[in-house]
């Protein structure tokens, strides 16, 4: 028996080990009303390509992964007794323990807490959602140069910026979400009031990349981003309303000091934002929401950009349909202006997700899964030697799955995903050293087989 093999039986035994724990356990244990959720995954998955490379220099490094998710939620709405202006008051603890076993400095732990708010008061209607991440990873980046000669560096800084992103999720770092809105309703109108937060915080060393022994070495950013606005609304029918929005906001880019780089990359910006959008269920079976209108941006004087008061598009769709009882298919799509976690030029990035859900029976389920990315940086102008202006990548990904539930609270699971990171640049456009190979485009892929009780 080799490793892998030894390395999938242990963990496989002591899955169905913990899963007969806890059957026992639940003889004595009745959940309360308040509680939502406590439960306990275990994964077990295999990763062809965890640094995101082409084999063309770098050779792929794979590893079994180990994880253990336990997960607990609560609602403290039922504790108030009978009243009725909150219907949920959610709080939720869910880490993930990850063990990578033929690639330690990937190991982290995953602490995700998750609060939220919904309610009612008359005619006004309130939400707040907030996912905090505290990832305790390494604060060491990964380094993607084959060797520490000077061409080495070069075609480094070309680089699919879907490879690096893989790695650069396991480091130390802290990340926010959070959206609120507050909304007071008319008989055909209302008014909206909303923000949103979106925050990363990266916690790994810098170094300068251009010099022995840190040639090719990951440096990443802090970055976030921020806005607030109104929303009127109008009801068009019962259940469908067409709205028109207005957003303030601002985006922050850290800026690297010059000891790391002298080549400026100071992103930050304001932008305005003009929404018209249609939200509701226009069907029984058809639940909807888009937004979309112009961005108009502006940059501080320092930016790698060649227009400082840019008009840019913004857009997002959130659909879901039930084409049957037992089927539903559910697609999702962003485009936006963003900055880059590497601190070059700000990026056009765009996100297509399709997937469709099967109830096969009450037992089985099924999953498709298909999404397009798009880091887009040609709208940057970057002139001190870097020219990472000259990029722009798309990752595609398939990723099919089944469940099984193998007692009303034990759910077995197999998954599986392929990713296809490609560069969407023309030759010409890129300097002689990246024009020689492929080396930015390349494949991954992951399988992972999980089991999770639910108390």
């Amino acid at each position: 028996m080799n490793r892998k093999q030894l390395v999938l039986t242990v963990s496989l035994s002591g899955i169905l080990t913990v899963c007969a724990a806890t059957v026992q356990a639940q003889e004595l244990f009745t959940k309360p009303a308040w509680l939502q959720e406590l439960s306990l995954g275990v994964k077990e998955s295999y990763d062809d390509n965890i640094f995101g490379v082409s084999g063309v220099g770098l050779q792929p490094k794979s590893s079994w992964i180990s994880a253990v998710s336990p997960k607990i939620a609560f609602n403290f709405a039922p504790l108030l007794g009978s009243q009725s202006a909150f219907q949920s008051l959610s709080l939720s603890y869910a880490p993930d323990l990850v063990r990578f076993h033929e690639a330690p400095t990937e190991n982290y732990d995953a602490h995700k807490i998750g609060a939220g708010i919904r309610g009612t008061a008359g005619d006004f209607s309130f939400s707040l959602d907030d996912a905090f991440l505290y990832n305790d990873g390494s604060k060491i980046a990964p380094t993607y140069a084959l060797n520490q000669t000077g061409a080495a560096g070069e075609l480094d800084k070309y680089r699919n910026v879907f490879a690096t992103a893989m790695p650069r999720e396991r480091r130390n770092q802290v990340q926010e979400r959070e959206t609120a809105a507050l909304q007071y309703d008319w008989d055909r109108a209302f008014i909206r009031g909303t923000d949103s937060l979106l925050d990363y915080n990266l916690d790994t060393a810098w170094h300068n990349s251009t010099k022995v022994p840190y040639i090719g070495y990951q440096n990443y950013v802090d970055r976030s981003d921020v806005n607030g606005g109104l929303d009127l609304g109008y009801k068009v029918a019962t259940n469908v309303a067409v709205t028109l929005g207005y957003r303030y906001g601002s985006q922050f880019q850290q800026q690297f000091p010059t000891s790391i780089t002298t080549d400026s990359h100071y992103s930050s910006s304001t932008y305005q934002r003009v929404l018209l959008g249609v939200e509701g269920k226009p069907f029984d079976w058809l639940d909807v929401k888009l937004d979309g209108g112009p961005d108009f941006r502006d940059y501080n004087s320092h930016a790698p950009v060649t227009d400082f008061h840019p008009t840019k598009y913004y857009g997002e769709a959130a659909v879901k349909a039930m084409i049957a009882t037992n089927q539903s298919l559910t697609f999702n799509y962003k485009q936006w202006t963003w900055v880059f976690a590497a601190g070059e030029v700000p990026e056009f990035d765009s996100s297509y997700a399709l997937n469709y859900h099967w109830n096969v029976t009450g037992q089985l389920g099924f999953d498709l899964g298909a999404r397009i990315q798009e880091a887009d940086f040609t709208g940057g102008n970057d002139t001190a030697g870097t020219a990472p202006s000259d990029r722009a990548d798309r990752l595609y990904t398939l990723s099919p799955g089944v469940t099984y539930a193998i007692t009303p609270r034990i759910t077995a699971s197999l998954n599986y995903t392929y990713d296809a990171g490609n560069n969407e640049m023309s030759n010409e456009n890129l300097p002689a050293a990246a024009r020689q190979t492929d080396y930015r485009n390349f494949s991954h892929n992951l399988v992972s087989l999980g089991l999770l009780y639910k108390f």
